[in-house]
């Protein structure tokens, strides 16, 4: 693989960027932002200038010049129509992301950022695998009300980065499997892919799949219903106390699983058992997309920063593993699955999308 990419990835409260020659990862820095910083900002995108800036100065003290990236390669943010691929970050992207038109997360600055960079180098910015993308099958985008229709919001980036390293693992030469992925951090999704396509999975992000360390997943629609007109919450609050300050916050007071697993382990039985609630939360939405496929999975997959604890994957493999068989994947891998398109990229290798705010396209 040759050439230089530049890949910058915008989180809540951080930016990872990591910088790469040649295929190999010459330097990375995770970039905080702390809560005073973040505070001064009424509105997530008007941090795009305060987040650049620190890239540069990354950049500068690396000793990295403009002149030497080919290639930047961003994080998507929330945008559709789309399908999984990468995409140019073109001016319909960006006026999507800018006015949060399909949905407010600091991901959306991740290609702003790279464009403004890319523009200054010379070269051309490009996103990887949305999280919006909707390859789902009709009947997975039925829900029980036609105003609540089943949508596509998962870790699309990290879920398809893990399913290709896998068939590298395994010698497949094309992608060729039904697999299930389960990215577990704070956010969760579950991702049935099919020879290349995800034709299944929840909204992460939209109060749909497992609860996480802090969000509250599907939730029953009566007691939801009661909370909104208990006159003790309004919308803003309804919406934080679902995604953000519930899951493990919601009972422990923390996201921090393991903090919970030290507790479960020192005999706290609350924590222990609500780890078990946690495993089989996911494990059970495991299982309903293996009747998308009526049971033909090849293989289950766990990944994210929670899959580095063997007590839950344990759990989870235990309740799955009649399915298929369970491997792990742990970590996120962003950065390096962001590298991994650019170098597609360069070498011609991949289709790139064109971004239509209006419709979907796909030259």
């Amino acid at each position: 693989m040759k050439g230089r990419v530049l890949a910058i990835n915008t989180g809540s409260t951080t930016t990872k960027v990591g910088y790469f020659v040649d295929g190999a990862l010459r330097c990375e820095r995770k970039l905080e932002h702390s809560t005073e910083e973040i505070a001064k900002y009424s509105h997530v995108m008007e941090q795009d200038h305060m987040r650049r800036d620190a890239i540069m100065d990354f950049l500068r003290q690396e000793g990295i010049g403009l002149d030497e990236i080919d290639i930047v390669m961003a994080r998507a943010g929330l945008f559709s129509p789309a399908i999984t691929g990468v995409y140019r970050v073109n001016r319909d992207m960006r006026d999507v992301l800018l006015t949060c038109r399909d949905g407010t997360h600091a991901c959306n600055l991740s290609a702003v950022i790279a464009d403004d960079i890319a523009d200054e180098a010379q070269c051309q910015a490009y996103v990887a695998d949305p999280p919006m993308a909707d390859e789902m099958l009709p009947e997975c985008r039925i829900g029980g009300l036609p105003e609540f229709p089943r949508r596509a919001f998962f870790h699309a980036l990290n879920s398809r980065a893990t399913v290709r390293k896998y068939l590298r693992d395994h010698g497949h030469e094309t992608n060729d499997i039904t697999a299930i992925v389960a990215h577990m951090g704070g956010g969760i999704t579950v991702t049935l892919h099919r020879n290349g396509q995800v034709i299944d999975t929840n909204n992460g992000l939209g109060g749909d799949g497992p609860f996480t360390p802090e969000r509250a997943g599907s939730c029953p629609a009566f007691p939801l219903i009661e909370m909104c007109f208990s006159g003790r919450y309004d919308e803003k609050q309804v919406k934080k106390r679902v995604l953000g300050q519930g899951g493990a916050v919601a009972f422990f007071g923390t996201s921090d699983l393991r903090e919970i697993e030290r507790r479960a382990r020192g005999g706290d039985a609350a924590c222990a058992t609500w780890l078990e609630a946690f495993s089989l939360n996911i494990a059970k939405y495991i299982a309903s997309l293996a009747t998308t496929v009526e049971g033909r999975v090849d293989v289950i997959l766990l990944t994210g920063g929670t899959a580095r604890s063997g007590l839950i994957t344990e759990g989870i493999r235990r309740r799955t593993a009649f399915i298929a068989p369970v491997e792990i994947y742990a970590g996120e891998n962003e950065l390096e699955s962001l590298a991994e398109n650019g170098y597609n990229i360069l070498s011609g290798t991949v289709k790139v999308h064109r971004y239509d705010k209006n419709k979907l396209v796909e030259d």
